[in-house]
């Protein structure tokens, strides 16, 4: 499997721009590792950064699309079956929908940072059939600063991109904490608004 992994990730690799964006699309690989490489092409002067925080937020996003589609026109059942070839499971989807029924459209924008969450949360939000733009609106939202970040430390790590799981992982918990605050405080004020 390992094999498998390397070889497709060494088939975007040679991609440049177009690598970043079907990767994080495809999301065999996961997105830090993509993103990293992605920041190391900007050190090594191969892709523009403007270019490369593009084409993740594009393939960032059209993998949540996919996700919700599938949520909303094939359901549960749908993702119960054929779920297992992109990496989503029946626990995964379990954890995403209580999450979305228990905090609404807010956890779109927050889960993005919540690693395994991140990626199933579009399918409940597809089969609740959540409104389209608000969904994308914060799908966007959340892939931008993601985007940046692990494009950014693959800058600064140049040579070393390969360890940007564990210089973001101190990165990641505060962020985790400061967005899982502000998730709270938001619901606090809407629950008293309504």
């Amino acid at each position: 499997m390992e094999q498998f992994f390397l070889t497709v990730f060494e088939l975007f690799t040679g991609l440049g721009v177009l690598g970043i964006a079907l990767g994080l699309m495809i999301e065999i690989i996961p997105s830090e590792i993509v993103l990293g490489y992605g920041g190391y092409l900007i050190a090594r002067g191969e892709v523009g950064f403007f270019s490369a925080a593009l084409a993740g937020v594009v393939g960032g996003t059209l993998a949540q699309l996919f996700l919700y589609w599938a949520g909303s026109y094939g359901g549960r059942p749908f993702l119960e079956k054929y779920g297992k070839y992109i990496f989503i499971h029946p626990k995964h989807l379990d954890l995403s929908e209580k999450w979305f029924q228990n905090y609404g459209p807010i956890v779109i924008f927050t889960a993005r940072f919540i690693p395994v969450v991140r990626h199933a949360i579009s399918i409940p939000a597809g089969i609740a059939k959540m409104r389209f733009l608000p969904f994308l609106l914060y799908t966007i939202a959340a892939v931008i600063p993601w985007t940046i970040l692990f494009l950014f430390i693959g800058f600064q790590l140049g040579e070393n991109w390969r360890e940007i799981k564990q210089v973001a992982q101190p990165l990641i918990v505060p962020m985790m904490i400061l967005l899982i605050l502000g998730a709270i405080t938001y619901f606090v004020f809407d629950r008293k608004r309504g």
